[in-house]
């Protein structure tokens, strides 16, 4: 079993910056992709951003040039930096990884942007 917990969610105003982090502890044999999901009220979960364990990533259009999604497969941790916060992107975040084909969640931390 893997093991996700992530950091870094809570309230801030638009057009401000927030940090999100994520640890991934258990049965970590091999970690491919790692990401992050969001999930507003209402709305189904969709994708925000994702990198592969070589570095590649890609992002949803809602998250292009705003959000910066990094790793550090030393610790096993995946950030995303959000910049330019928008009261859309209040959310739920998730984050996800892949580990010898199975994809394993996080809890959610809040995201809320306020106008």
């Amino acid at each position: 079993q893997v093991q996700l917990v992530e950091s870094g969610g809570g309230l801030v105003q638009a057009g401000g910056s927030l940090r999100l982090s994520c640890v991934a502890s258990g049965s970590i044999f091999s970690i491919n992709t790692m990401g992050w999901y969001r999930q507003a009220p209402g709305k189904p979960r969709e994708l925000v951003a994702r990198i592969t364990s070589g570095g590649n990533s890609n992002y949803a259009d809602s998250a292009k040039g705003r959000f910066t999604i990094s790793r550090d497969n030393a610790k096993n941790t995946v950030y995303l930096q959000m910049n330019s916060l928008k009261p859309e992107d209040t959310a739920v975040y998730y984050c996800t990884v892949v580990s010898l084909a199975k994809q394993y969640w996080g809890q959610g931390t809040l995201v809320t942007v306020s106008e």
